[in-house]
């Protein structure tokens, strides 16, 4: 009889942490404005650094509900944790220099949308960025940066004959790009933006403000739902110039 009781015991508490219900899945709406009110924070060294605690850390031991899928670069300076001011569980982050698009990456995007419950994927990509400079100034690029260098390429030769720096031209035309690749990847999130609410944002980092500007319209929800090329979505103002950027192991602080 007391093995049984302690049985019954050990299937309850196992009950009570598998069996709690998943959190309602956070709009792609409100995750964007707590996204960007984060980043508002962080633009003006009034973080909050929020849900680092050690109860945080308990709480995730059981399940994640990150709110918002951010693809970005690898590069140490774009860190999305510190410059959105989130925290543990908080965000499904996903870097490769150039913030590029491949199997792995598509398929733990995947992961997050349709198991996470994610409904906000955002491209993230920054000035200055060194796999892109790499991608404009390359000639014979040497080992395994080729495959970075081949990625960015379309966005080169979409912005060649652009005006002003090629480098950041190509870094937001490499932005929108990933963010096309994602909204029309099938058969996982072509479907997910169409009928489930998620949206795909690009946006881009600035290095020397800590600023992010989104490159699409809030409410994009697949197509071209592009701004324009110099606009953002806070009142239409043009993006801020950008210096000439430098070759791939540019340095530079905001701090």
């Amino acid at each position: 009889m007391e093995n049984s009781y302690q049985r019954l015991f050990l299937l309850t508490a196992l009950v009570s942490v598998w069996g709690q219900p998943s959190p309602p899945p956070i709009s792609a709406d409100d995750a964007l404005a707590r996204l960007m009110a984060g980043n508002q924070r962080y633009v003006r060294h009034q973080e909050r650094h929020p849900d680092q605690s050690m109860a945080r850390r308990k709480e995730l031991q059981t399940a994640q509900h990150p709110f918002a899928v951010i693809l970005g670069c690898a590069d140490s300076r774009v860190s999305p944790e510190l410059l959105f001011d989130q925290g543990l569980g908080d965000l499904f982050v996903i870097r490769v220099a150039g913030n590029i698009v491949d199997d792995a990456v598509l398929g733990s995007i995947e992961y997050a949308v349709e198991h996470l419950g994610t409904k906000l994927i955002m491209v993230l990509g920054h000035e200055k960025c060194g796999a892109v400079s790499a991608a404009v100034g390359a000639s014979n690029p040497e080992g395994h940066l080729s495959a970075l260098v081949q990625a960015i390429q379309p966005s080169v030769e979409a912005t060649r004959n652009d005006p002003g720096d090629k480098v950041h031209n190509c870094v937001v035309a490499n932005e929108r790009r990933v963010a096309g690749q994602l909204r029309g990847s099938e058969p996982v999130l072509k479907e997910a933006v169409e009928k489930k609410g998620v949206k795909v944002l690009a946006a881009d980092y600035a290095l020397d403000t800590g600023k992010v500007t989104l490159l699409d319209s809030p409410d994009a929800t697949g197509g071209n739902a592009f701004l324009g090329r110099d606009t953002c979505c806070n009142g239409g103002s043009r993006l801020p110039g950008r210096p000439a950027s430098s070759a791939f192991g540019d340095t530079g602080h905001r701090r």
